[in-house]
């Protein structure tokens, strides 16, 4: 197979899994948009901050088209992260021929734990700290002011959220793969602490609300989770040889 030959194939095979992947969020938004609807699902993700909003409270739509795209666009995200156990395993398996075995035997598990701590971040902001930071604010706002929050900035701000705790918690991830892979010692990660301290309070500080409470709840578990990449790098260490295996045929 010539050289433009492999290159055709392997964009008809990306195409391909891109097509699955795509497919499989449309699936599932389509059901979720059927049963239990947009609407529910934004009342869901709202709930956390209609809680600790003072009874009756509701929320503000100013856009014409508003009331009706946000919710779609949160259907949206939680149909992706249904589907993300099988959008992983499709970027897995196009880039799996071309992997060594034991870079296989790493991968796999990789794709696996990213995507279990990436749904536990999103689960750990949701569940914990929306609560305790609406609380926090609604009790920290003047009793002269009567809130009114706009649903579109809620989603952009739940979103930002998200975001930042998924990828906060595949910190142990990045640690253990800097240390099998060779690229730090376990040794100059420990000698980091301090400074991987600091500079979770600062992306805490650019990433959350400017409040105290957000900025700590994101900032600690970076450095627990920081902890625990360094703790289960122990068991894993970097290769000792350099492999003898030859990468597996190309697509």
């Amino acid at each position: 197979m010539s050289d433009q030959e492999s290159f055709i194939s392997h964009l008809v095979e990306l195409r391909q899994r891109l097509v699955r992947a795509v497919g499989a969020v449309l699936v599932f938004f389509i059901a979720l948009f059927l049963w239990p609807g947009s609407g529910a699902i934004y009342d869901l993700l709202a709930a956390p901050l209609m809680n600790a909003l003072p009874q009756g409270t509701t929320m503000i739509a100013t856009g014409v088209v508003t009331p009706f795209m946000v919710p779609v666009k949160v259907t949206a995200l939680v149909a992706f992260m249904i589907a993300l156990p099988f959008v992983l395993y499709q970027a897995w398996a196009f880039v799996a021929p071309g992997l060594y075995e034991h870079e296989k035997k790493l991968a796999l598990p990789l794709v696996v734990g990213s995507t279990v701590l990436f749904l536990a971040g999103v689960s750990f902001c949701y569940f914990f700290v929306f609560g305790k930071v609406f609380s926090f604010i609604n009790e920290f706002a003047p009793k002269s002011i009567t809130p009114a929050p706009d649903i579109e900035a809620y989603f952009s701000f739940v979103l930002t959220m998200f975001l930042a705790f998924g990828i906060t918690f595949e910190i142990p991830i990045v640690v253990m793969v800097l240390v099998r892979t060779g690229v730090l010692s376990l040794e100059k990660l420990r000698q980091a602490r301090p400074y991987v301290i600091v500079g979770a309070f600062v992306i805490a500080a650019v990433v959350t609300p400017p409040d105290v409470l957000s900025q700590f709840m994101l900032a600690v578990p970076m450095c627990i989770l920081y902890e625990a990449g360094l703790f289960l790098s122990r068991f894993i260490g970097p290769p000792k040889t350099a492999p003898q295996d030859s990468a597996d045929p190309a697509h």
